[in-house]
């Protein structure tokens, strides 16, 4: 079977997402209070750390953690293999931090109800917002991002990130059926 793959995101727009999200989350720093920026393994994590660095380029202090969400699933009595557990890693305490999740694709929700469960299986912090490069705009569950890189319409086509760190190079496209 054949797949029509079209660009959504390439090197730069990605860059450029990813400044736009990092300023607006610096913007919203108010009295110095702790930033936690915890990415979800495994494209969170790299974004997260992005982010991290971006924002810390902009004069605000934050740290930068990452978790993985692979037991916290809903549908994982369903999948046919047993999830990848890859290690968890937050250096701090979650306790009264202003706390930003990360993810690549935001898609229908279920995903960031499980990364919440894991967070704060790690503390209590302040409050906790949402940042994701992409958000697809298809929620079965009522969550909504706080910093977005690129909103989509709602799409049958399956949404693939790649990253330098991990896949070798950056581009978000698209990829349907033909």
């Amino acid at each position: 079977m054949n797949h029509i793959i079209e660009p959504v995101l390439d090197e730069n727009g990605i860059k450029l997402a990813l400044q736009r999200m990092a300023m607006g989350i610096a913007a919203r720093n108010h009295s110095g209070e702790p930033l936690g920026i915890v990415g979800l393994i495994s494209h969170g994590d790299i974004l997260a750390r992005r982010l991290t660095d971006m924002i810390k380029e902009l004069g605000v202090s934050a740290v930068c953690g990452s978790i993985d969400i692979s037991l916290y699933r809903d549908d994982i009595y369903k999948l046919e293999s047993h999830p990848a557990l890859r290690s968890s890693d937050l250096p701090f305490s979650t306790d009264d931090m202003r706390i930003v999740l990360v993810d690549d694709v935001l898609n229908t929700g279920r995903t960031i109800r499980a990364a919440l469960n894991a967070l704060f299986d790690y503390g209590r912090p302040a409050r906790v917002e949402l940042a994701c490069l992409i958000d697809r705009n298809c929620r079965e569950v009522p969550i909504q991002p706080d910093y977005v890189g690129h909103l989509m319409d709602n799409t049958r086509s399956e949404v693939v990130v790649k990253l330098q760190e991990s896949d070798g190079l950056d581009i978000v496209t698209l990829r349907s059926k033909a």
